[in-house]
């Protein structure tokens, strides 16, 4: 063999060795864009770590698209993924907003519906090789359903452990301060995270078109609860005033958001405790007599 050809050679082989890891970095995080073949790959690559991001369809003010949390958590764990690879579910809103029911566009499952599909799609999930199954919520009214399904997986013995991140720490050091006192449904900050999101959905200019101050229309204590509380709060389903968004509040959030979920989803993949947990669990469950105690 001609010895001018072996550094060439050496170099081909080498090249023939970084190509498939570079094909494997290059893996699309959305399950629904991936190939079979790809899919095994990229749970692989995961370490079985998959991303459910959970919105909901609802009306945000006269100026917010009725997708809003479904759109800004999933842009939030888009950018997640790419600093901590994981497999992403595809598009999911079948939440509780039974408090937006009169409001058009809204789509209001049965608490039934809710649980069940919730259920059997962190089954399927795990089914397909994802055994740490990352609930990301990016709706409030999620906040109450999301925790009582968490707990409601050691009803039965399972094989893979769901985790539930809730929505994001705000009261991070050097966010912008807010321009509003009040803010809690479409106002100033969901505004200024679709800016950033999907500024060409936001229509700011409508923001003022009804009012998101509070009603009082309900008078009793704090420590009583009852249902109706956000209708006689908020009739018009717009809690704030958007007026006041902007850019840099959202490049802040969002940036921050996806770096709360990168980091969550680094330390799920280090855990190796909670199945095994989960399974002495389930294992003492069945004797609780000879628990000790």
């Amino acid at each position: 063999m001609n010895s001018a050809r072996i550094p060439l050679l050496i170099a081909l082989l080498a090249l023939s060795l970084i190509v498939p890891a570079q094909s494997q970095s290059s893996l699309s995080p959305k399950w629904e864009e991936l190939t079979a073949p790809d899919f095994v790959q990229a749970i692989h690559q995961s370490q079985g770590v998959c991303v459910l991001p959970f919105g909901i369809i609802e009306k945000h003010g006269p100026h917010l698209p009725l997708g809003t949390d479904l759109l800004d958590v999933r842009f939030a764990v888009s950018n997640a993924v790419k600093q901590e690879y994981a497999v992403v579910f595809p598009e999911y809103y079948f939440g509780q907003i039974f408090e937006a029911r009169q409001q058009p566009g809204t789509l209001a499952y049965s608490l039934s519906t809710q649980l069940t599909l919730l259920q059997e799609t962190v089954s399927e999930m795990a089914r397909n090789g994802c055994k740490k199954i990352v609930i990301v919520n990016g709706h409030g009214g999620n906040e109450s359903l999301l925790p009582l399904f968490g707990q409601s997986q050691l009803a039965s013995q399972r094989d893979y452990v769901v985790y539930v991140f809730g929505l994001p720490n705000e009261n991070v050091p050097g966010r912008p301060a807010l321009k509003t006192p009040f803010d809690m449904h479409g106002g100033e900050v969901e505004t200024s995270n679709m800016l950033i999101a999907r500024p060409d959905l936001v229509h700011q200019d409508r923001a003022n078109q009804q009012s998101g101050a509070d009603q009082k229309r309900q008078h009793l204590p704090e420590s009583v609860y009852t249902g109706i509380w956000w209708y006689a709060r908020f009739p018009n389903h717009y809690a704030g005033d958007a007026s006041a968004a902007n850019k840099q509040l959202g490049e802040f959030d969002q940036k921050e958001w996806s770096k709360q979920i990168a980091e969550a989803l680094k330390s799920i993949k280090a855990d190796d405790v909670s199945l095994k947990l989960q399974n002495q669990f389930f294992e003492d469950a069945k004797h609780p007599l000879d628990t000790k105690q």
